[in-house]
């Protein structure tokens, strides 16, 4: 990746960099972005956007972190599906923060093993598996904006898939358990409960459509603290799923004491080669933008 983006001539790159400089968010929340320690990728990718992103943020993921554990009952070790996250290294597909008002110290909620999650529901799996794995596929951050009239908290996240498993359901309970994490931070049962925030992220989950556990989604979108600026309006479509049709799976919702100025998807035009995901346009999914003040 950071290849192609020092060449400077990739176009599915270039295709992203449009519809971000287009949109020209404030606070922006990358998924499916690669990790790397220095943060080394996420700096040049900065630098196609121009200087406005100085502020940005990328810690460790679960995507390809070892567990050292054969998860997927296989008998082989050390696959994408023996990490706590799927990823074929560590890092990827991972998510990122970039902001144009500085950041401060992140509370990162990564680490928290699934079944102490309050209220988990885990599949059937082994005492020694239990007591590593993670609820996060990827990361659940909450990243202090720093802005001039005082902080925001920013809910960063992405769920993973709810499918790619068996009747277990494995993805599905760990989809819906990713979404609740949310719905434990805002009950206080994780800790302080953050003021002043908005939930953006890849959710996976669309709560009348597509699969995985979809009255988990609409129970969350329900909660009276959030506003769903967006409600019913579609952020993907897969042109190798046509059956799937467009799905809302990426949300950005904020607290209610903050007023919602305008919202919207920013969607590829009808001719658009980002609207199959195998192309080297934007990919599947599309840009979700909300504008909000105190």
């Amino acid at each position: 990746m950071l290849r192609d983006i020092h060449k400077g001539d990739d176009p599915q790159i270039t295709a992203i960099a449009q519809v971000i400089r287009a949109t020209a968010p404030d606070v922006l929340v990358l998924t499916d972005f690669d990790y790397d320690h220095d943060g080394i990728a996420l700096a040049a990718f900065a630098q196609l956007l121009g200087p406005e992103y100085v502020h940005q943020f990328a810690g460790p993921s679960n995507a390809g972190l070892p567990t050292g554990l054969d998860l997927d009952g296989d008998n082989r070790r050390g696959d994408a599906r023996d990490a706590q996250g799927y990823g074929e290294f560590a890092g990827d597909g991972a998510i990122a923060v970039l902001s144009r008002w500085p950041l401060g110290a992140v509370t990162d909620y990564s680490p928290l093993r699934w079944r102490d999650l309050p209220g988990a529901t885990l599949p059937p799996m082994t005492d020694q598996v239990a007591a590593v794995q993670r609820l996060s596929s990827t990361s659940h951050w909450v990243v202090p904006v720093l802005l001039p009239d005082g902080p925001l908290n920013l809910f960063a996240f992405a769920a993973t898939p709810p499918v790619f498993d068996g009747p277990e359901d494995r993805n599905g309970l760990r989809n819906r358990d990713e979404l609740r994490l949310w719905t434990a931070v805002l009950d206080g049962g994780l800790g302080q409960v953050p003021a002043d925030f908005v939930i953006a992220g890849n959710a996976n989950l669309d709560p009348l459509a597509g699969d995985g556990l979809r009255d988990a989604m609409a129970a969350f979108l329900a909660d009276q603290r959030l506003q769903d600026p967006l409600a019913e309006i579609a952020t993907a479509a897969w042109s190798d799923r046509p059956e799937l049709g467009e799905l809302r799976v990426s949300y950005v919702l904020p607290v209610q004491s903050w007023r919602v100025v305008d919202a919207g998807v920013q969607r590829p035009p009808p001719d658009d080669p980002s609207l199959d995901d195998r192309s080297l346009g934007a990919g599947p999914h599309w840009l979700v933008w909300v504008d909000i003040a105190r």
